[in-house]
């Protein structure tokens, strides 16, 4: 590690550099101090002959460093769980990029994306074998996704670290080195991080994995999921890693006693247990209530292989096997089939539905079963959801399409290399934007498929009118890896938010069933042919999260930014001072309120990844020009 040097003369005012790239400033002496200054410190020291020693990154060590953060993130996601990991690696990648060039720091954005998403998401390339593409092919492609990934953690360096370098100052005195850092890492930092998370969860179609709220679905910060959604989990989560990057600057800087520097220690992990603790105890039933009886259900896990799931001669054989498992299920009021189950187009198995509409006017069980619609009219087809009652038939039409996998993007691009490349894509639309809920049950049920489940705005478009969510998915596309496991983590999430029970059937798992607090209460193992039965309640109501979204979040990251902005312009430190009072005033404000409405707000005691599809065969014909992802 490179040291250098700088000499403070006796009495001189001219700034000198303090660490990572600050300004450093004389101390304010006698009644000026203020409240902030006894909280972070100057690094400064007026007295002769003083020598402040001051520690930077090198570039080799930098660099290793962003790669080793990166390589920590996907061990706090599932399986792994160690959500702890997030905040240890956040907080080494916020000080890499302090004090770099910003090419330096894109460089090391970029390198921390790929080692994250090169691990987290490698199992992407699971799906091509299943499209007959060639494994050099797959891991181009896949190493493709993963370099574009890469780019919203190098971007986020890039202004990180023009942010870190000081404008020329004008008259007065700035803050001092600490408190820039403190103001930066605490504030700025955090903020821009899940600032970048939201824009990758919807730019081009939105991809969420990984973001670090869901690494904290275990742990007591999931509280705020109600209340913030997973952004808001993951920007207290961020500050976590901004405290930690702060509590080891103060133990590394000399130029305060060691009391003062464990004062300092404490008191931020004080504030980081307030955080954490008052997270644990926010009433994860705040706005919901349950609503009518307890109803049985099953979900089906059929366990069909991919590479047989579309095969003409599977068809039979395909749909006894599901209604063999449904009609043992005589107790359930509803059963559940994964994703696509029926293996062609809903019309063509009209006898078959017919059947089990029968079934279930004959006080057998509802059933929600995945199938391709086609319209008749304007050729297009869908990836549905199928409520088969006594009172007849209704759909939903997915409507959060997975890139390169339900349709091709810039289709007259694109098109011409895929079928150079002998890709074959499929071409579903998109259902109606606003979908009403449809009723089974005695339940009125919010339904989404497979990669919807990844959004939380998706999910809630249903509520408060929804009493119960099912997602449906197929990830016999993943096999045996990283990805199932990450999806049911993030259903988890979609629970916690939502405040409603969460049924998840899928065709070779996890199949799972969740309770409002995001907990699996029942789940079948994978790979196996499997019936998962609980019992579930209906809930109404709505959570802040169901009624608001994100706009809460994103407006307050979006204000934290501006104030951050307007400080940096005012060069004063009453300004930078001023917008940090101002956001704890906020934030002990909100923090009353919540514990003046404690009966309400605190306890009192898809896949989707852009991807090749598989086609379907057909010897009737009549799936000609239709290949699924599913």
């Amino acid at each position: 590690m490179r040291m250098i040097a700088t000499r403070v003369c006796a009495g001189s005012h001219a700034p000198t550099w303090g660490p990572m790239g600050g300004y450093a400033f004389p101390r304010r002496r006698g009644n000026e101090r203020k409240f902030l200054d006894h909280f972070v410190q100057d690094f400064s020291d007026n007295r002769p002959g003083r020598w402040i020693r001051q520690s930077r990154i090198g570039p080799a060590t930098g660099d290793l460093a962003a790669l080793a953060s990166g390589f920590l993130m996907p061990l706090a996601f599932a399986p792994f769980g160690f959500y702890g990991l997030s905040i240890v690696g956040l907080a080494l990648f916020f000080r890499v990029l302090m004090g770099a060039a910003p090419a330096r720091a894109f460089w090391r954005g970029w390198l921390f994306g790929i080692a994250m998403f090169g691990v987290g998401v490698f199992w992407i390339h699971e799906s091509f074998k299943f499209a007959a593409v060639a494994l050099p092919l797959a891991l181009l492609l896949t190493g493709a996704l993963i370099g574009v990934l890469a780019l919203y953690p190098a971007l986020f360096g890039f202004f990180a670290a023009l942010w870190s370098r000081r404008s020329p100052m004008g008259q007065g005195s700035p803050p001092s080195a600490l408190a820039d850092t403190a103001f930066t890492a605490l504030l700025i930092l955090p903020a821009g991080w899940v600032l970048q998370e939201w824009v990758r969860g919807w730019f081009s179609s939105g991809f969420p994995w990984l973001q670090i709220g869901y690494a904290h679905t275990d742990s007591p910060l999931a509280g705020l999921a109600p209340l913030f959604g997973v952004y808001g989990v993951g920007w207290v989560a961020s500050v976590s890693a901004g405290v930690l990057l702060l509590a080891f600057q103060l133990i590394a800087q000399n130029e305060s006693t060691i009391r003062k520097r464990l004062l300092q220690v404490l008191a931020l992990l004080v504030l980081t247990g307030g955080l954490w603790g008052g997270s644990a105890r926010i009433d994860p039933g705040i706005g919901i209530s349950p609503v009518g009886a307890p109803i049985d259900v099953a979900l089906i896990q059929g366990n069909i292989p991919q590479d047989r799931k579309w095969l003409f001669s599977q068809r039979q054989p395909t749909l006894d096997h599901y209604l063999s498992m449904t009609r043992q299920q005589t107790e359930s009021d509803l059963v559940v089939w994964p994703e696509t189950a029926l293996p062609g187009f809903y019309h063509q198995f009209a006898d078959f539905t017919a059947r089990l509409r029968w079934d279930a006017y004959r006080d057998g069980p509802d059933i929600l079963l995945g199938a391709p619609t086609l319209d008749g009219e304007s050729g297009q087809y869908f990836n549905s959801v199928a409520a088969i009652t006594g009172a007849g038939e209704s759909f939903y039409h997915k409507r959060h399409l997975v890139p390169f996998g339900e349709y091709l993007p810039m289709a007259g691009i694109l098109q011409g290399i895929l079928d150079f490349l002998d890709i074959p894509m499929s071409d579903f639309s998109a259902g109606p934007p606003v979908q009403a809920p449809f009723r089974a049950a005695g339940q009125i049920i919010g339904a989404s498929v497979c990669y919807e489940a990844s959004f939380g705005s998706d999910v809630i478009a249903s509520l408060p009118q929804a009493t119960l969510l099912v997602n449906i998915s197929n990830e016999a596309w993943f096999g045996d890896s990283l990805g199932p496991h990450q999806n049911l983590q993030m259903a988890r999430m979609r629970a916690r938010e939502s405040g409603r029970y969460l049924l998840r059937a899928t065709n070779t798992g996890i199949t799972a069933i969740i309770d409002p607090q995001g907990r699996v209460t029942a789940r079948a193992p994978q790979f196996q042919a499997s019936v998962l039965t609980g019992t579930v309640t209906g809930m109404g109501g709505a959570t802040p999260y169901a009624r608001h979204g994100n706009r809460i979040v994103v407006s307050a990251l979006l204000i934290v930014l501006v104030i951050g902005v307007f400080a940096r312009s005012n060069y004063y430190r009453q300004a930078r001072q001023g917008a940090m009072k101002c956001l704890l005033g906020i934030a002990l404000f909100l923090l009353i309120q919540g514990l003046e409405s404690g009966g309400n707000a605190f306890q009192r005691g898809g896949h989707g990844y852009g991807l090749p599809i598989q086609r379907m065969e057909d010897n009737e014909g009549l799936l000609t020009g239709l290949e699924v992802f599913a």
